[in-house]
């Protein structure tokens, strides 16, 4: 470990939390140096929908290497890139009857984030975003101007303007239906809010603590941005490629966006790609006018279009995530039911999903203890107070009930160790009662 204390930044996170040096991964396992077996339920972020070294992307992989396959081809047409444009179109947009047309950014969710924000405001010659609460889009100036959470945005240096921030869905509580300001603000020349170029929403937000809005909220959404000629921006970076269930996380909600952002596990074998989808009057750009040295990756249209020929070319994949995510459910239910004293909750769907510790440090201890037994999962929210679910979705049911085993004891030993604290408690109340 020796040369990361060296000469790495203070800025590196997740080895903090997992100080192991890794050497292989297959499947939903991560294995050190020394030959310990993890079971990885961070996955990359979400990166990893489809697990390490997927056995059906790797042999095209390398056989397009050896072949000398493009590597880096900007944005010029490549056999690679037309190949995967043909599967995504055919198997992805046409079976949805979505229109869209597609931009290759820079490979990482920020860049797609800043070129979709970018777009909205060039077409509709507005500036102002609506972002919401806990919302979390990327940490390059654009995108952070529209996360929420306060520990990125500080790092900024720079006011952060152009973005109005209004209640996510369930922030003010379950019976306050938060669309109805948003409607009211924007309706009312005197409410101080811009009319903004557009709406920018996470269907499940990942880094804001696994908080999933509900599908009438998103309908709602959809009929004010359409009622104000408003451009709506779905972030699917993290909830996307079949996180949720489907491919998309609003499909089920029934809800067509002008503008889709796409990262994280759109390359299927770890390996960098972002896109944006929007429908084609939108598309206004100059030639060059948005570009990037790396919006090309060609391995990744390799494993993308691999992605998606073997896991979207009919519903059998997403039915198979479904019934996982229902397991999840029953599962973490039932912990929250057994352990909670109705202070934990359970949150999100399909397979994004978490349980609200209430407390950071809780939850935190939680983590620790799952990584002592060989499991990999890390918290999120805007106190890092919910435990996060984001194992590949390719996993094999029994080491899913396995990582799940593993948090279950953990959290029975902490609470445990919690429990033990003599006399009145104080400790034990300001852990477990402590607002989110």
């Amino acid at each position: 470990m020796k040369i990361f204390e060296e000469i790495e930044s203070e800025v590196q996170s997740y080895a903090r939390s997992f100080p192991r040096i890794f050497n292989r991964a297959k499947g939903e396992f991560l294995y050190d140096e020394e030959g310990s077996e993890y079971l990885d339920f961070l996955a990359g972020a979400g990166t990893l929908n489809y697990g390490h070294n997927n056995d059906i992307f790797k042999p095209a992989l390398i056989k397009y290497i050896e072949e000398d396959g493009i590597t880096h081809g900007l944005d010029m047409h490549t056999k690679a890139k037309g190949e995967f444009m043909e599967s995504f179109n055919e198997k992805i947009l046409k079976p949805r009857q979505l229109d869209y047309v597609m931009q290759f950014t820079g490979p990482t969710g920020t860049n797609a984030v800043e070129a979709a924000m970018k777009l909205a405001r060039n077409v509709t010659g507005r500036e102002n975003i609506i972002a919401f609460t806990n919302g979390f889009h990327g940490v390059s100036l654009g995108s952070l101007a529209a996360t929420g959470n306060s520990h990125h945005r500080g790092a900024a240096g720079v006011s952060l303007s152009g973005v109005t921030r209004v209640p996510y869905d369930g922030y003010l509580g379950d019976e306050i239906d938060t669309t109805e300001y948003l409607e009211k603000v924007l309706s009312d020349t005197s409410s101080g809010v811009d009319l903004p170029a557009a709406v920018i929403v996470e269907t499940v937000q990942g880094e804001g603590g696994i908080n999933a809005a509900n599908f009438k909220w998103l309908q709602n959404l959809e009929v004010i941005c359409r009622k104000h000629e408003i451009l709506l921006i779905i972030d699917d970076i993290q909830a996307g490629c079949g996180r949720t269930g489907t491919y998309f996380s609003f499909e089920e909600a029934g809800v067509t966006p002008d503008i889709v952002t796409l990262s994280k596990s759109l390359g299927g074998y770890g390996l960098p790609f972002a896109v944006v989808l929007f429908k084609p009057e939108l598309d206004q750009w100059k030639p060059g006018e948005h570009n990037g040295t790396f919006r090309g990756n060609n391995f990744a249209f390799v494993t993308a279009k691999a992605a998606i020929d073997h896991y979207w070319s009919d519903d059998q994949f997403s039915k198979e995530i479904k019934q996982k995510g229902r397991y999840v459910s029953e599962r973490l239910e039932k912990i929250v039911e057994k352990y909670g004293e109705g202070n934990f909750t359970t949150r999100g769907r399909g397979m994004f999903q978490g349980i609200n510790c209430v407390s950071g440090e809780l939850a935190s201890k939680i983590t620790k203890k799952c990584f002592q037994n060989g499991l990999i999962i890390e918290t999120s929210g805007a106190d890092d107070q919910v435990v996060k679910f984001l194992c590949p979705l390719v996993i094999k049911q029994e080491n899913l009930a396995k990582g799940i085993d593993i948090v279950e004891q953990a959290i029975k030993d902490v609470c445990d160790a919690e429990n033990t604290i003599p006399e009145d408690n104080d400790y034990f109340d300001a852990v477990y009662h402590q607002s989110a």
